[in-house]
């Protein structure tokens, strides 16, 4: 499996519009830790505290980036990465796995695994998870 470059953060520029990210977590400290840090590189941050708001949040904002915890109340990760998948059609977001429940790097599924190509353990600094997801955008294999 291809290994994510680290790359420093990536500002958007005035012209463009900031990127969107949806963050769905049921962990309220954990969300503010992700947003502050996605904020500060010029995302435009959404949040949600479970995957049954996660996918109505993403109907309604058409986020660049969706970020899931793995487990969370009323609809897990698996489902909510699935769905926003599914709504998405031919046109995804990047869609990223957040989970405590592998301790391994950062890493990418050719194929959608458990709804989602990034999975990234819970564990990783929260300014790598914005390099990661900076990278992907870079790159525009999701766009």
């Amino acid at each position: 499996m291809p290994q994510l470059a680290k790359l420093s953060p990536v500002c958007t520029f005035m012209t463009e519009s900031p990127r969107k990210v949806l963050i769905i977590d049921d962990d309220p400290f954990f969300r503010k830790v992700l947003t502050d840090n996605f904020r500060e590189n010029g995302f435009s941050v959404f949040s949600a505290d479970d995957g049954i708001e996660g996918v109505r949040a993403y109907l309604e904002i058409s986020p660049d980036v969706v970020i899931s915890d793995l487990v969370m109340p009323r609809m897990g990760g698996v489902s909510t990465c699935m769905e926003i998948g599914r709504l998405a059609g031919d046109a995804p977001p990047v869609i990223v796995l957040l989970t405590s429940m592998f301790h391994e790097t950062p890493h990418e599924h050719v194929d959608p695994e458990m709804g989602a190509r990034i999975h990234i353990p819970k564990s990783t600094n929260p300014v790598d998870i914005v390099i990661i997801v900076e990278q992907l955008l870079e790159r525009g294999k999701y766009l």
